[in-house]
């Protein structure tokens, strides 16, 4: 595309680390590079992004991963079909829980380097003391219903054996008000994305419980949400903008950039907080009650393992979380409806010229690489994984329909 006559594309983000590609495309001009005059718009919560994407403000959104396919399922409050034809980095988001609450866990190493599992354990005895104290439920903020952080949790709790909506109560909230709603003892703990976490350890408010990557290792997050009539009308700019932004994730994927990165995200037009605890975050980073740092693996990863790739298996687990959760009944119908809005055929169509590793599958199974493997791919070498849940579960997309009846069978045995 010709640059001296850029074409406007304008984008909703909310002030997270994830939106780290987004934002780079436009600061370091891979988008204007591609003919694109990339407008961001920054929002205060994912209700006002998809809102406004569906009354024509927003062409394109940093997006929760589960809701587009909401949206392709005919649960949003407005009419609104949105397409995934990219993904914007795996993980990104941890569970925070009050300080106060933390020292009840009468852990013997560190809250943050325990596993998920010993986290879990903890929580449960806790949760089981309070009960026998006669005190309130515990309460637990995410962003949005349909977002990777209450499925996550949820599966994360369940797992363990505390019952969400029993046990605990689970309840919406913005995520750049998570550190305040936590320091004001609205919250007793929280899943976010970075930096709110690291902004609530960093204020002495919280104690990082465990993460996304520990519970599901490189799992999906956020895409690309794209207004289906504009991604009709435009398929030369979105697949300059596709381009765009997988160029910049290649950017943020390299060490030698993230200092720069989190100066670039620091800025009140982005996320607003200081760089150093960006850079932290960038780095998988977070501050023990002690003051020292543990590192966790995998934490975030913006460009490698096939993490801008719109997996087919990924939208399916979440659908399978949204029929555990009540959120939608189970209907072979919705598989079709799904598949209209994950796109990596798009993806691959954008990309196609500039020898990107490419899957040359649409779906994979999760859960079962233990380590780093080189798998299948139409063009340059690809490595995935690991990508085990903390578990030992196994998510097959050819076997979906067990999968969500084995998941309900775990909720209804814990009434």
């Amino acid at each position: 595309m010709e640059t001296s006559n850029p074409v406007t594309v304008c984008a909703g983000f909310l002030a997270l680390m994830d939106a780290a590609i987004l934002i780079t495309a436009k600061e370091k001009g891979f988008a204007l590079n591609e003919g694109i005059d990339l407008q961001l718009v920054k929002e205060s919560s994912w209700a006002n992004i998809r809102d406004r994407m569906a009354i024509g403000h927003f062409d394109v959104a940093h997006m929760l991963a589960p809701m587009p396919i909401a949206s392709a399922l005919d649960l949003m409050p407005l009419p609104l079909k949105i397409l995934a034809p990219m993904a914007l980095g795996l993980g990104g988001n941890a569970v925070t829980l009050a300080s106060s609450l933390a020292k009840e866990l009468s852990s013997p190493i560190p809250v943050a380097e325990l596993t998920a599992k010993e986290a879990g354990d903890g929580l449960l005895r806790l949760i089981k003391k309070r009960n026998t104290q006669g005190k309130r439920r515990l309460i637990f903020g995410v962003v949005h219903p349909f977002s990777g952080h209450n499925y996550e949790l949820r599966y994360w709790l369940s797992a363990c054996g505390i019952q969400p909506d029993r046990d605990v109560e689970i309840v919406v909230i913005p995520p750049s008000l998570m550190p305040d709603a936590l320091a004001s003892g609205m919250l007793d703990g929280f899943c976010v994305g970075e930096p709110w976490n690291s902004v609530a350890i960093e204020n002495g408010t919280g104690v990082l419980l465990t993460t996304k990557s520990r519970i599901w290792r490189n799992s999906p997050e956020k895409v690309l949400g794209v207004n289906e009539t504009f991604a009709t009308e435009n398929p030369v700019i979105l697949n300059a903008l596709i381009r765009a932004l997988y160029k910049a994730a290649t950017w943020c994927n390299n060490t030698e950039n993230t200092k720069a990165l989190a100066e670039l995200l620091s800025s009140k037009n982005y996320i607003g907080v200081p760089a150093e605890i960006i850079e932290n975050s960038l780095q998988g980073k977070f501050k023990t009650a002690a003051g020292n740092f543990t590192l966790i693996e995998d934490f975030f990863i913006p460009h490698n393992r096939a993490a801008t790739f719109p997996w087919l298996s990924h939208a399916l687990w979440f659908y399978s979380q949204m029929v555990r959760w009540g959120h939608v009944k189970w209907s072979s119908k919705h598989l079709k409806q799904i598949h209209s809005c994950y796109r990596p055929d798009l993806y691959r169509s954008a990309l196609s010229n500039l020898q990107a590793p490419l899957p040359s599958a649409n779906s994979k199974v999760e859960g079962a690489l233990k380590e780093e493997q080189f798998v299948g791919s139409m063009q340059g070498q690809l490595a995935l994984g690991p990508d085990g849940f903390f578990d030992g579960e196994i998510f097959d997309p050819d076997d979906l329909e067990d999968y969500i009846k084995r998941q309900i069978s775990i909720h209804e045995a814990h009434p």
